[in-house]
C-alpha cells in the first residue's frame, strides 16, 4: 500500500502504530497476495493522497470499494474512465442534474471533486473481488473513525454528506457546531427513490460554503 505522504500522516500517524493496525495491515498484505483484491494496493489510500486534510471543504462517505473488475480506484463512488458508470453514480448524476442543471457525463471519475476539497471516503478501505463487504470488521473502521475524529477536530466549516444508514451512524462521532451534516438515504437504486432524489446536496452544500466565504465546489464532471 503506497503511504500516507501528506498532513493526513500528522494526523493518522498515531494510529499506524496501533496493535488493530498491524494486524490489519498483515490481514490485507496476506489478502493481496493470495486473492484478488481491489482497488489496486497502490490506490488504496488515494482519497487522502488527492484531498489533504487542510483542504477538506466536503466529506462524502461510501461503505467499502466497488468489487467488480477495474472500477475501484480508492474513491467511493468514483470508478476509472473508461469503466461503465455504476448504478449509484448514476443516481448521483441524476441528483446533480436535477439540483444544479450539470450535464451527466460520460464516465464515472471523480478525481476532479477530490482535487477541490471533496474527500470521497469509504469506511472500508480494501474488498475481495467479487464478494461486497468482504472486508468488513477487519480494522478499517476504526482507522477511518480516526480519519472521521480529525475532520471534526478541524475547526473550520465543512459539509459532511451521509448518504444511507452505514454512513449516517458517524452522525454520532461528530460533534462540531461549524460543521453542516447533510443526510439522506443511499443514491443506490433501492433507495434513491425515498428521498435521496430531491434532496440537493450539491446545492446546499455551496450554498453553506459560499456563505462561510469559501470557494464553493465546482459539481461539474466533464
Amino acid at each position: 500500500m503506497a503511504a500516507i505522504n501528506n498532513d493526513w500522516l500528522e494526523a493518522l500517524q498515531g494510529e499506524f502504530k496501533k496493535p488493530y493496525y498491524k494486524k490489519l495491515f498483515q490481514t490485507v498484505n496476506q489478502e493481496y497476495r493470495t486473492r484478488l483484491i481491489f482497488p489496486p494496493a497502490d490506490d488504496v489510500f488515494n482519497a487522502f493522497h488527492l484531498t489533504p486534510l487542510k483542504d477538506v471543504k466536503v466529506v462524502i462517505l461510501g461503505q467499502d470499494p466497488y468489487h467488480n473488475n477495474g472500477q475501484a480506484h480508492g474513491l467511493c463512488f468514483s470508478v476509472k474512465k473508461g469503466v461503465e458508470v455504476p448504478p449509484s453514480l448514476v443516481n448521483i448524476y441524476q441528483e446533480l442534474h436535477d439540483d444544479l442543471g450539470c450535464t451527466i457525463p460520460n464516465h464515472g471519475c471523480l478525481t476532479k471533486w477530490a482535487g477541490q476539497g471533496v474527500l470521497l471516503l469509504n469506511t472500508v478501505l480494501t474488498v475481495r473481488a467479487h464478494q461486497a463487504n468482504s472486508h468488513r470488521d477487519i480494522g478499517w473502521e476504526q482507522f477511518t473513525d480516526a480519519a472521521i475524529t480529525a475532520l471534526d477536530a478541524q475547526d473550520r466549516p465543512i459539509v459532511f454528506i451521509l448518504w444511507g444508514s452505514p454512513a449516517q451512524r458517524k452522525k454520532a462521532m461528530l460533534h462540531n457546531p461549524k460543521h453542516l451534516i447533510l443526510q439522506a438515504p443511499h443514491p443506490s437504486p433501492l433507495s434513491a427513490y425515498r428521498g435521496f432524489f430531491g434532496s440537493r446536496p450539491f446545492s446546499r452544500t455551496n450554498e453553506f460554503l459560499k456563505e462561510n466565504g469559501l470557494e464553493p465546489i465546482d459539481w461539474q464532471i466533464e
